[in-house]
């Protein structure tokens, strides 16, 4: 029987130094650093060559949300500001619906300065053409209802003028005009990210040409990055990384892009961790199609996976076929759903081959993703990453990890 791996994470931590945090894009885009891993042998490229290091008859899968500008600032009359960080919709919870509401919506945020907004005070900011005002909603569970006068205006509009833009919090500076642009992937298109998928940041129109060129597929996922993507493991979770509770993040696939998926079954390479985990969560949605669990609803608590009792499981193919037939009977083009995987050593990949992804945080789930794929060669991976001055996080240099090779 399958059972939930016991780790400690000072057996998946290093030490980054500041200096080596990027703090801004190298430019153009493909001229990033690319570390190419195969099956424990390690190369030094630049990200421009990876049409030419990927294997054949493959499908990248690339996450095609936008991070949308969304810290909202508010002045009280008295002068102080309330800095609200949007984080998921509630009314409507679709984010698509959500973006494209016109007169109210409700989110779940992060309040900056809270002790400073009571609960009968609402907040307004002029804009352009309407007036966005902020109440609370339930202010104990940090849930704020945004208003604006009926002018036609959609949310994402709303939000674009209003809001600015979520840097990590690592980088430790304002947005600046040029982030507008390059905190976002050349393909970004589906509205609700808090966070860039930021190993697509290297991508650049040439480099997708060229993978079209050399015949590598492409295919598209949405998983709107949360700021729970940041949040470090607690201190009282760190001798059992399991017990840390991970954010819940939406994901939307069409009947198309499922199809296209569909054709390479064993073949798939995600672009950064975010994609690996829509489509092991994927998966494993089948998984419980195939097992009538669930009723149908999209959600991958957070360590399903792990204590799945049934055997033996089924193959990538008939997981994903189960999702396609679920929704041609359901008659659904687009499939909408959330996941908490948690991806860590003992995990087995369902679904990716490999993985395209940038440098992580110590002491975050991410690392432990990384260990999951390659083993305890991610200590070797960031060791020459180090020691070739990489630049590491959302900014950094890439690496393309294939275990097989």
């Amino acid at each position: 029987m399958p059972s939930i791996p016991k780790i400690s994470l000072a057996d998946y931590t290093y030490h980054l130094p500041d200096e080596r945090i990027a703090q801004h894009p190298v430019t153009p885009r493909d001229s990033a650093k690319l570390l190419c891993y195969k099956g424990g042998a390690i190369s030094h490229h630049r990200f421009s060559a990876l049409p030419d290091l990927l294997p054949s008859e493959v499908m990248l899968v690339f996450n095609d949300t936008k991070v949308i500008p969304a810290r909202l600032f508010f002045q009280k009359p008295t002068g102080a500001l309330i800095e609200l960080l949007l984080l998921s919709p509630l009314q409507p919870t679709d984010m698509q619906q959500a973006m494209s509401t016109t007169d109210e919506t409700v989110w779940k945020v992060m309040v900056g300065n809270k002790k400073r907004w009571p609960e009968s005070l609402s907040l307004s900011m002029t804009l352009t053409h309407t007036t966005l005002e902020a109440r609370w909603h339930n202010r104990e569970q940090n849930e704020v209802s945004l208003r604006w006068a009926s002018t036609g205006l959609p949310f994402a509009a709303v939000v674009q003028e209003a809001g600015r833009l979520p840097l990590p919090p690592y980088l430790k500076r304002e947005a600046e005009a040029t982030d507008y642009e390059r905190y976002q992937t050349v393909y970004a298109k589906a509205e609700g990210a808090v966070a860039a998928p930021t190993a697509g940041l290297h991508f650049t129109p040439e480099v997708m040409q060229q993978l079209a060129a050399k015949g590598i597929a492409q295919g598209f996922v949405t998983l709107h990055v949360g700021a729970g993507t940041f949040q470090p493991i607690q201190e009282t979770h760190q001798g059992d990384v399991a017990q840390h509770p991970m954010h819940n993040e939406a994901i939307v696939v069409s009947q198309a892009q499922l199809a296209a998926l569909l054709q390479y079954p064993e073949g798939l390479i995600p672009v950064g961790t975010t994609a690996m985990r829509s489509l092991e969560s994927l998966y494993w949605f089948g998984v419980q199609l195939l097992d009538q669990q669930g009723q149908g609803i999209f959600h991958i608590p957070q360590l399903w996976a792990y204590t799945r009792s049934q055997q033996p499981l089924p193959s990538a193919q008939e997981a994903l076929k189960a999702v396609q037939i679920y929704m041609q009977a359901q008659n659904l083009t687009q499939l909408q759903g959330y996941t908490e995987i948690m991806i860590m050593p003992g995990y087995q990949m369902r679904l990716c081959r490999g993985l395209i992804t940038n440098y992580h945080q110590p002491q975050t789930t991410l690392i432990l993703l990384v260990a999951a794929l390659i083993g305890q060669d991610w200590r070797k991976v960031y060791q020459t990453a180090l020691d070739n001055d990489y630049r590491f996080l959302s900014y950094g240099d890439s690496s393309l990890l294939l275990p097989r090779g």
